[in-house]
C-alpha cells in the first residue's frame, strides 16, 4: 500500500497555553490575594488560555481549588480563605524543580499521585512575604517556569521598604525622611530603639507613620500623633514583621501611577490621586478594601506634573530592575516636588484597585491588562536576562 493510501490521522490541534493562577499564601495579605485572584480568574480569556487555580493555605500547603471567582470576594466585611475553596483538606499540589519538566502533580495520602499536565506560565497574585518578595519567584526560576511580574531581585527590593528607598536614592529619586529599627536592635535594647524614634520625631515633627518594613495593603501601619502612641504602634507593626520602618509625615497630595511592560519597554498610565478618606485617619486597609474609598482618575494635575510623575514612575521601575507591572506611589509636596513613597511589584489587582483603574483610564480594560501581562511573561525566559 502506498503512503498516500494509508489512513490519515486527524491533525492535532495546538494546545492553549496553560496559566496557573497562584493565590492566598502565608502573609497577612492572604485574603486580598484571594480577592485579586477571583478578579483575574473572572477576566482571563478562557478561549485563549487553559487555567489552573492553585491556592496556598496560610500554613503553606499548595492545593487545588474550585474555579469559582464568586466565592473569592469580600463578603460582610470579611475576606475569603483558601481553605474554603480547597478541593481536599489533605491533598497537595507539587511543582517540579526540574527545568525540563513543567508538570504539576497532585497527591493525597494513600493515593497514587496524579499528573495534572504542564504549566506554561504562572500568574502569582500573591501579596506580601512568601510570594511577592522573591521567594516564589526563586522557586519558579529553579523550575524553569515563566511567570508574571518582576524577578527575584526586583521582587525582594519591592517588598523591603528600607532597601527600596536605598535603591531609589542611589538612582537620584527623592524619598522622604525615614528610620529603620532592625529586629536585633529592638531585642537588644528596647529603650534605646524607642529613643531613636523619639529623637527622629524631634527632628521631623509629629505625626509619624510606623509600619512593617516588609508588608503591604497598609496592614500593620499606625499613624502616631505623639509619644503616647509609640509603643502600641511598634507592637502593631512587629506583629507582621520584626523589622519596622518609621516615616515622617509628608504634607501634600498622594499620587499613584501604573507602569506596564510592553514589547518596546515600560510605559506609564495616567496618574490617579488618593484623596484623604472621610472616615479614616489615612488611606489604610479598611479605606482601601472594605469601604472602597474611591480615587480620582485621572489625577487633577497640570500637563507638566502629569508628565513628570509618569517619567518618575518609569524611572523607579527601571531603578529596581522590575518586569511586568508596578504601581508607583508618590507625594506631591506643597512646594511642587514629587517624592516617591514606594513601589508595589504585585499591586492590588481587584477591579476597584487603583492599578487597573489607571489603565482603564489609559485605554486598556481589565481583561486586556491580564492578557498583556500573561503575554509579557510568555515572551520572557527564566534565568539571567
Amino acid at each position: 500500500m502506498s503512503i498516500e493510501n494509508l489512513p490519515q490521522s486527524p491533525e492535532q490541534q495546538p494546545r492553549k497555553p496553560r496559566v496557573a493562577v497562584v493565590f492566598g499564601g502565608r502573609s497577612s495579605e492572604h485574603g486580598i490575594s484571594m480577592v485579586t485572584a477571583g478578579a483575574v480568574l473572572r477576566a482571563i480569556d478562557r478561549t485563549k488560555y487553559d487555567v489552573l487555580p492553585i491556592g496556598i493555605t496560610r500554613d503553606g500547603r499548595w492545593v487545588l481549588t474550585a474555579d469559582d471567582p464568586d466565592r473569592m470576594a469580600i463578603a460582610e466585611r470579611r475576606t475569603p480563605e483558601v481553605e474554603e475553596l480547597a478541593e481536599s483538606s489533605e491533598g497537595a499540589v507539587v511543582l517540579s524543580v526540574d527545568p525540563a519538566n513543567r508538570e504539576v502533580v497532585y497527591s493525597e495520602p494513600g493515593s497514587v499521585p496524579k499528573a495534572l499536565g504542564e504549566v506554561d506560565v504562572v500568574f502569582p497574585v500573591l501579596h506580601g512575604p512568601y510570594g511577592e518578595d522573591g521567594t516564589l519567584q526563586g522557586l519558579l526560576e529553579l523550575s524553569g517556569v515563566p511567570y508574571v511580574g518582576s524577578g527575584v531581585l526586583a521582587s525582594a527590593v519591592g517588598q523591603d521598604k528600607e532597601y527600596m528607598k536605598r535603591v531609589f536614592t542611589s538612582f537620584g529619586l527623592k524619598v522622604g525622611p525615614y528610620l529603620v529599627i532592625r529586629p536585633r536592635e529592638w531585642e537588644r535594647d528596647e529603650s534605646a530603639a524607642r529613643k531613636r524614634i523619639v529623637d527622629f520625631a524631634g527632628e521631623h515633627g509629629w505625626p509619624l507613620f510606623v509600619k512593617p518594613a516588609r508588608a503591604g495593603s497598609s496592614i500593620g501601619i499606625t499613624k502616631v500623633d505623639d509619644l503616647s502612641g509609640v509603643d502600641e504602634a511598634i507592637a502593631a507593626a512587629r506583629a507582621h514583621d520584626p523589622k519596622i520602618l518609621v516615616e515622617a509625615a509628608l504634607r501634600g497630595r498622594e499620587i499613584e501611577c501604573g507602569v506596564l511592560e510592553f514589547e518596546d519597554g515600560p510605559r506609564a498610565s495616567v496618574p490617579a490621586e488618593i484623596p484623604p478618606p472621610d472616615a479614616h485617619a489615612y488611606y489604610d486597609f479598611e479605606a482601601k478594601y472594605i469601604d472602597s474609598t474611591p480615587g480620582i482618575v485621572p489625577a487633577p494635575l497640570s500637563g507638566e506634573e502629569t508628565a513628570e510623575v509618569r517619567r518618575l514612575a518609569v524611572a523607579a521601575f527601571e531603578a529596581a530592575s522590575c518586569e511586568g507591572l508596578v504601581r508607583a506611589d508618590f507625594f506631591l509636596t506643597e512646594d511642587g516636588e514629587f517624592v516617591i513613597n514606594e513601589i508595589n511589584t504585585m499591586p492590588g489587582f481587584t477591579p476597584i484597585s487603583m492599578y487597573p483603574q489607571m489603565w482603564q483610564a489609559s485605554g486598556i480594560s481589565y481583561a486586556e491588562l491580564v492578557d498583556l501581562l500573561v503575554q509579557a511573561a510568555l515572551r520572557r525566559s527564566t534565568g539571567l536576562r
